[in-house]
């Protein structure tokens, strides 16, 4: 299983999810984190937030298709998109890559290599899928935004139970 930085006197538990233009996989990864997370009761102990590597999305709204993919799975997707950030390296505590190339763009990110043991692939944390990473949907058809929902849900999953053993409950 995959590793995140552990920080166990800090609250909340700072989780990033990263794809390349953060309007599909990356805002979907939130929203479902955040159901997970929220379906245990223990919202107040998550910060969860998303971007993108690149910035020609930035500002623009999730891709319909993706939302409408969650939102037939019982999820509400908003947000706008952003890029990532030098300084998100150092504030959240663990960064999950939904590809190579966000991994190695997110690396190459960490000139220190200070980071590198926070930034992880979410299919690392899958049990259900054996998937080598979460797929782009964007130029394919309605079968690969369901198969990506499933796969973020899997990794979603084994997220929040890797980050239930390290953090605190709030009191």
């Amino acid at each position: 299983m995959a590793q995140g930085v552990v920080k166990p006197n800090q609250r909340p538990y700072r989780v990033l999810f990263v794809c390349l233009g953060n309007i599909c996989r990356s805002p979907a990864a939130e929203i479902i984190f955040r159901r997970q997370v929220s379906d245990t009761g223990r919202d107040d102990d998550f910060e969860i937030d998303s971007a993108g590597t690149l910035d020609y999305h930035e500002g623009a709204s999730p891709d319909p298709r993706m939302s409408e993919t969650l939102k037939q799975r019982g999820y509400t997707i908003s947000g706008q998109a952003r890029q990532i950030q030098k300084a998100d390296l150092d504030y959240f505590d663990l960064i999950v890559t939904m590809d190579q190339s966000n991994y190695t763009d997110v690396k190459n990110l960490d000139q220190t290599l200070e980071f590198y043991s926070k930034i992880q692939p979410l299919v690392g944390f899958c049990s259900k899928h054996d998937d080598k990473h979460v797929p782009d949907p964007y130029y394919g058809g309605q079968e690969g935004f369901e198969h990506v929902a499933r796969l973020l849900e899997d990794g979603c999953a084994g997220i929040l139970n890797h980050a239930l053993h390290i953090v605190p409950m709030n009191s």
